[in-house]
Order: C-alpha cells, then sequence, then structure tokens
C-alpha cells in the first residue's frame, strides 16, 4: 500500500489540531503529515532523488509506506545516499551487509533489485527523470472527491511499469509505479477539501 491509499472506511479529509485540512491518511502522524505536506504530490524531477524513491517504493512492496518513510534515514546511510554509480558499484560483500543491517528492510531480492536498477539506470542512455515523467498524464479537471476514487493502478501507472520492466528494471509493478507517480507529483490525488488539492 502506499502512504496515500486508505481504506474507504477513512475520512478522506481530517482537520488537523493545527487547523489544517489533510487527506486522511495523513491525519494521525508527524511523519505522515511533514511527508504529505511537503514532499507527496509534490513535482520532483530531481534524477538522484527519483531514483532513490523508485527503489524505496520497491522495498515497500507488502509494506506500510511509513515503515519506509521511518526507515528512510538509515536507507539513506545504508545505500550511500542512492548515489547511482556508488550503488551500481555495490558489491556481494555489500548485500551481506545490508543484509546485516536492523534499520532497513532486509530482503534480498529487494536489495540486489536496488543495485541492479542503479546498474540499469546507468545502462539507459537517457535520462531516468525524462523517461519517469514522459508517462505523467494529463491533470484532472477537478480533485477527487474522496479517498475512495484513489485508483491503485492506472494505464499510465501500467505503460511505465512495462517500459522500465523491459529495460531491466525490476519491483516496478503497476500499483508500485502508480505510488511513485503519486509520490513524486506526477499525479496529484490531494483529495478536495486537503488544502493542497489541485484548484
Amino acid at each position: 500500500m502506499s502512504a496515500e491509499t486508505a481504506p474507504a472506511t477513512r475520512a478522506s479529509v481530517i482537520l488537523g489540531d493545527d487547523g489544517v485540512a489533510r487527506c486522511g491518511w495523513a491525519a494521525h502522524d508527524a511523519e505522515y503529515r511533514r511527508y504529505h505536506d511537503e514532499e507527496w504530490g509534490r513535482p520532483l524531477h530531481d534524477e538522484q532523488r527519483l531514483f532513490e524513491k523508485l527503489c524505496l517504493e520497491g522495498f515497500q512492496a507488502g509494506l506500510s509506506w511509513i515503515t519506509i518513510l521511518r526507515r528512510r534515514p538509515a536507507f539513506r546511510s545504508a545505500f550511500a545516499g542512492f548515489d547511482v554509480h556508488a550503488v551500481a558499484a555495490f558489491t556481494e560483500a555489500d548485500v551481506e551487509r545490508l543484509l546485516g543491517d536492523e534499520r532497513i528492510i532486509r530482503h534480498r531480492g529487494k536489495i540486489t533489485a536496488t543495485i541492479d536498477n542503479a546498474r540499469t539506470t546507468l545502462a539507459l542512455g537517457e535520462s531516468l527523470a525524462e523517461l519517469i515523467w514522459s508517462f505523467a498524464p494529463t491533470p484532472r479537471p477537478a480533485p477527487l472527491r474522496d479517498l475512495a476514487e484513489v485508483p491503485a493502478i492506472t494505464p499510465e501507472s501500467a505503460a511505465l511499469s512495462k517500459a522500465l520492466r523491459a529495460r531491466g528494471f525490476k519491483f516496478v509493478g503497476p500499483t508500485t509505479m502508480y505510488a511513485l507517480m503519486q509520490s513524486s507529483g506526477l499525479v496529484n490525488d490531494h483529495v478536495a477539501g486537503c488544502h493542497l488539492a489541485p484548484v
């Protein structure tokens, strides 16, 4: 689940104790509130940060996003700040080091996928950011009305997933790629009534 996807039974918008109306998934956790207000849905074009989000969304698969978000400083430390060149140079000794690092998610497949994805990024022959953003959909004419309307997969996320897989990327399924689109601002899924909903 992405941070952004929530059960339909959860309130779509909640007024915080600071008087700010936010998407319901961000209402009850300080780190979620910061992420909601400062990152989620904001356009991100930086190559390194997009590579980081691509990797972290892969680590999130099967887990809650808050688990990843709270461990992000540790992930950055463990993966050399997600510098693509540095991660691409990781060896089997680094894999073993990461498998022993209790601060991160110790999943061999996801760790090796991150290293492989760094190598794939270097071999692209094109900008990762430009590739990802080429799948940005046309903005919606109006914000979604409630959290129940937030999709898990879209034609664009499926197409992005297919394109990345064809180039050799791993842990980039359509649902994971839609979460990336949300977190990197290719789409704005702040719902109507949230102070960050599109106007």
